[in-house]
């Protein structure tokens, strides 16, 4: 059973529309920029007219004046209107839609844009058109009529937020008077985008689950192991003929037992450094997901650790749904750090004995530093993924170089002494594939403490 657990120390109106669900909303009316000009059109032609006393200047204004006085006709004052997601869970890079269904707004012309939030962009001009009748005239008079438009965005950063505010305009057939209103629209889980893994690190040992990496002990896999000598009581079908022909005697297939390998994934959320979408954090949460997925695709029982403010974690499981957890885990409040905080000790439950614990982190937190070494001492096998591709910044003197290079130092003896307790740091940038970091220790098996 998977658990998770937590520990640590003109005016336009808006009315909130429930997903899905049809709400009236209240509209605010003005005139149009092309109303402004008529009137300006209007006025400059009763003017000259007053000014030169000829009547035929009276008479260019007797249009426009025509025109604006029937701008209050057929103005309703509220709309119902509905706005659906095409999905609420979504991987950065994607693109979801919002369908929106405005009705009883008549003979007029209604048009929807979505004024976005952080991190959302609209959707490619063209990819949907506003609905409405054109200006060659109304379509239908009826006061039903529905506008069910797609309106396409795309998330470009992962995180729990809203995609924006729907924007409703209602126009007139001749463009003397417009009705806006504001809609804002749900919430959707972003998901940082998986990095790239197809290989994955085994330990020497593994617990005794049926599962699908091979084990360096005899049983009932399908990797074939050597060859030893018949016992009464084997299966005839796994006799070797040939060996048996060569050795005189009858001999027999061996295979690998096939286990499975508990992994705890560890995301440091204690620093985020760099540039805009590619910060440390970015980097930790991708390269995380991507490793999830990876054993989650070998049937391995996955555990995921959050270090941050207040360290959380999800206890190892299977599946498609155990996937989503920790997904839904890495999109959790993250909170800010409190220097006060005395975590130094990871919890049992979040680590199964046996476990192989894999880091991402930039390594800039001395309390998580000590946190790795303390589970190194209690015997876990670690192996950390080092994301940290940026520099502090500062000037360009020789004392803003000097502290620089004294902090390129320390990071370096911090990462060797790392080493020296026999803990593998590999280096990932967050644009390659993590097998190729990763390479030397997917290989071979990786030794294990216990």
């Amino acid at each position: 059973m998977t658990t998770a657990m937590t520990i640590g120390h003109s005016e336009t109106r808006t009315a909130v529309v429930t997903p899905g669900q049809p709400h009236q909303v209240e509209l605010s009316w003005g005139p149009t920029r092309h109303a402004r000009r008529l009137l300006t059109l209007a006025l400059a032609g009763l003017t000259i007219a007053v000014l030169t006393r000829r009547a035929e200047f009276a008479a260019t204004a007797a249009p426009a004046l025509l025109l604006l006085a029937a701008w209050r006709q057929d103005r309703p004052r509220r709309i119902l209107v509905s706005a659906t997601l095409t999905a609420r869970r979504m991987i950065e890079g994607e693109y979801a839609a919002v369908q929106v269904t405005v009705s009883g707004y008549g003979a007029l012309a209604v048009e929807l844009r979505i004024d976005p939030a952080s991190a959302i962009t609209p959707g490619p001009p063209g990819s949907a058109a506003p609905s409405g009748p054109s200006d060659d005239g109304p379509a239908d008079d009826g006061p039903d009529r529905d506008a069910q438009p797609s309106l396409p965005f795309l998330a470009t950063r992962w995180g729990r937020r809203q995609v924006g505010v729907l924007e409703i305009t209602l126009r007139d057939r001749w463009r003397i008077s417009e009705g806006r209103a504001a809609v804002p629209l749900p919430w959707i889980d972003c998901y940082p985008q998986p990095a790239r893994q197809r290989s994955r690190v085994v330990l020497s040992r593994l617990p005794s689950r049926l599962g699908e990496h091979a084990a360096r002990v005899p049983g009932e896999g399908s990797e074939f192991a050597g060859v030893r000598g018949f016992i009464p009581g084997d299966r005839q079908r796994r006799i070797n003929w040939p060996a048996t022909t060569r050795r005189g005697s009858l001999q027999l297939n061996t295979f690998a037992a096939e286990r499975v390998q508990n992994v705890v994934v560890l995301a440091d959320g204690t620093a985020d450094v760099g540039s805009p979408g590619s910060t440390t954090s970015d980097l930790v949460h991708r390269g995380a997901a991507g490793t999830v997925r990876a054993y989650l695709a070998a049937r391995d029982r996955v555990g995921f650790i959050a270090y941050r403010s207040q360290v959380s974690w999800i206890t190892p499981g299977t599946g498609q749904r155990q996937f989503l957890r920790v997904m839904d885990a890495m999109l959790a409040e993250p909170g800010s750090w409190d220097e006060r905080s005395g975590i130094r000790r990871l919890p049992r439950a979040a680590l199964p004995p046996g476990a192989l614990i894999i880091v991402f982190s930039p390594l800039l937190d001395n309390r998580l530093v000590g946190t790795l070494r303390d589970l190194r001492g209690r015997g876990f096998t670690l192996l950390i993924v080092d994301v940290l591709n940026a520099d502090p910044g500062g000037g360009k003197d020789r004392f803003a170089e000097l502290a620089r290079r004294i902090w390129r130092m320390e990071q370096d003896a911090i990462r060797f002494s790392l080493r020296e307790l026999g803990i593998p740091v590999v280096h990932w940038d967050g644009e390659q594939s993590l097998d190729e970091p990763l390479a030397p220790y997917t290989r071979r098996v990786m030794v294990s403490r216990r």
